[in-house]
């Protein structure tokens, strides 16, 4: 068995798809993981780079699998797009992307940055904004 260089994981709410793929490209594994099974599956993983489609919950995933030594990428979502094929697999897409030399990545910001209260003042901006009159 082929040793695991790059795993792509697609965040949703419940269950997480995994796409773990060589150093070659081919692909190792394919695993849909729940929430609470995702950190022990990772810990269990050699150090490599993860990558996720850059979103709020991606910074939150991001440190804690930096924690375990692995090296992390976030992509956004825009860059991503172009390697899913058949509206499929987004974690073989992400992996994908990944491995590409010229991919641009975001830093995965630290939690200080990311606070709740961010998200609670761009939701002012936009309900009072619809609510306004003109």
């Amino acid at each position: 068995m082929s040793e695991v260089s790059i795993i792509g994981i697609d965040l949703a709410k419940n269950i997480f798809q995994l796409n773990g793929a060589a150093s070659d490209g081919m692909v190792v594994f394919q695993r849909k993981l729940s929430r609470k099974k995702i950190m022990n599956y990772v810990k269990e993983q050699l150090p490599c780079i993860i990558a996720m489609e850059a979103f709020a919950t991606a910074h939150y995933w991001g440190r804690e699998f930096a924690l375990l030594g692995h090296r992390v990428r976030l992509i956004p979502l825009h860059y991503v797009k172009p390697y899913v094929k058949r509206q499929k697999n987004d974690a073989e897409a992400i992996a994908e992307a990944a491995s590409r030399p010229t991919m641009r990545f975001v830093e995965v910001k630290d939690s200080g940055t990311t606070s709740p209260w961010g998200c609670l003042s761009y939701l002012r901006l936009t309900c009072s904004s619809k609510n306004s009159a003109y």
